[in-house]
């Protein structure tokens, strides 16, 4: 572990804080916007620096930056990057970057603005929290601004009953959370028969050196599990995300569909602290991204809305990803990783077009669309690169992410491999079928046929996002490269267990 020389975690977390505390004193509605995108200009270039200086040789925790918080309860502001977080830094800045300025011409108020930069500082946060007091706290506080953004400015009429049933979904996850890190906490301070609560630890790094007795294992994976899965989210707890999808402004719900917070929550920390649980069950870890994925891509292929379309499209690729952390294979993990990263940034781009095309249009209702080819040759065009590059189109950067999770899935079991393959089918007709319904044939409606194209600023958001898939996918080894030694030494945490046979992790780990 190293530590950091200049707090520059730190300084990503506040920046967009202060920022949003600057509106707060602003009067003038274009003055905020100009502060909410300066601000969260200046996070992107922090975490291109950050992606600068982080070693990507190293497999441990880097550029560490602690300081006491709770001394009684030996709560510390602990936080750190490796390999497999320090990419959703700068992934959080960017979509955070374009949905602000994809909400420039929005009548939206200042509130508005600040609130999506408290979102951005809580959500960097989750992802370079390493104590996990802290961490829940990051968690917990990305609930307030979510609830605002969906309830105040949300489209549809039961937007309070979405983002309600999103904050109660949200705060029903995280009580096992919570509970999970008090037995991890207290099971540190016994295992060095020490009194309580002098000796409890909250600290990732010193919860992974601490031996978890077997009779705990299962309790703190499962409440891990349970806990991150409402917000991943995995079936059966999805029923909020296409809710909210339907209610939410567009570049609300682009930030909410990409940053996948409680995936992440199950590959850092519910495999990691519970690993010899993690591999005992990583059957059924398979089993529930196996229905995940089939459940979402077949109810994909019943919708009619294209929002609902992409939030039921997201819940089927988070089913993909569970399934190559289940694979618990060099292959699985690195693909899980690189489709969290690329995968939630075509989402993201996707979800943000569906806004474009609900500013036009009004609705994004199939029978309202129809023929916007001819009159939006831009945005149809963008779309569709972004719908092939979400089906792995080879060139883009989700294709190596999913052809390392099919090779990783039929290297570990055979079934979940066919099973991925069977999702990739699925999501290729229900998406394309769609596609060719609302932007190719005659416009069924006359608004259809005359709405405006891209404006200049929404096609410079595109064709960043876009140059950002082609390089990932033309080459993937640049992404790959930071997080190998990470993902390495996390798979040989779990399958350095009982049990598991020589011949048996030489196969698991094969590259």
């Amino acid at each position: 572990m190293s530590n950091a020389h200049f707090p520059i975690l730190s300084l990503m977390v506040l920046v967009p804080l202060a920022g949003a505390l600057i509106i707060g004193f602003c009067a003038n509605i274009r003055l905020a916007k100009a502060i909410a995108l300066t601000t969260a200009s200046l996070v992107m270039l922090a975490s291109v620096w950050l992606v600068y200086v982080f070693n990507p040789g190293d497999g441990g925790l880097q550029l560490l930056e602690r300081q006491v918080w709770i001394p009684g309860l030996h709560v510390e502001y602990l936080l750190g990057v490796d390999g497999i977080s320090v990419l959703f830094l700068p992934l959080t800045a960017l979509l955070t970057l374009m949905s602000i300025a994809a909400s420039w011409h929005s009548a939206h108020s200042r509130l508005y603005f600040a609130l999506l930069l408290v979102l951005e500082a809580a959500s960097l946060g989750v992802f370079s929290a390493l104590d996990l007091v802290l961490f829940f706290v990051f968690w917990q506080l990305t609930l307030p601004p979510l609830f605002f953004l969906i309830g105040l400015w949300g489209l549809d009429p039961l937007r309070h009953n979405a983002a309600s049933k999103y904050l109660l979904v949200s705060i029903c996850g995280g009580l096992p959370l919570l509970l999970a890190f008090i037995i991890l906490a207290v099971n540190h301070a016994t295992q060095i028969n020490a009194n309580l609560p002098v000796d409890l630890s909250f600290s990732f790094p010193v919860l992974l050196e601490t031996q978890l007795p077997d009779n705990l294992q299962g309790i703190v994976f499962i409440l891990l599990l349970v806990g991150f899965a409402a917000k991943a989210p995995l079936v059966p707890f999805h029923t909020w995300l296409p809710q909210a999808a339907m209610a939410g402004p567009a570049p609300v719900m682009a930030l909410l569909i990409s940053l996948k917070l409680g995936t992440y929550g199950i590959l850092r920390y519910a495999m990691a602290l519970a690993p010899a649980a993690a591999v005992e069950y990583d059957w059924v870890l398979g089993i529930i991204g196996a229905i995940t994925l089939i459940y979402g891509a077949l109810l994909t292929l019943q919708q009619s809305n294209l929002r609902r379309l992409l939030a039921f499209a997201s819940i089927s690729h988070v089913g993909l990803v569970i399934i190559g952390i289940a694979s618990l294979n060099m292959q699985g993990i690195q693909g899980a990783l690189l489709q969290l990263l690329n995968f939630t940034l075509v989402a993201g781009v996707l979800m943000l077009l569906a806004g474009f095309v609900q500013q036009r249009l009004g609705s994004t209702d199939l029978h309202h669309l129809g023929g916007l080819a001819k009159a939006m040759p831009k945005l149809t065009g963008f779309y569709f690169l972004f719908v092939l590059a979400g089906l792995g189109m080879p060139g883009t950067s989700v294709f190596p992410a999913d052809l390392l999770l099919v090779l990783g899935a039929l290297q570990a079991h055979p079934s979940l491999g066919i099973t991925a393959l069977a999702g990739a089918v699925l999501s290729a007709a229900c998406l394309l079928a769609f596609s060719r319904r609302a932007f190719l044939g005659e416009a069924t409606k006359t608004a259809a046929g005359q709405a405006q194209d891209l404006r200049p600023h929404e096609l410079a958001l595109l064709v960043a996002a876009l140059l950002l898939v082609l390089l990932g996918g033309l080459f993937p080894n640049s992404l790959l490269g930071i997080n190998q030694k990470a993902a390495e030494v996390w798979l040989t945490r779990l399958l350095d267990q009982p049990g598991m046979e020589g011949d048996e992790l030489a196969s698991l780990t094969m590259p």
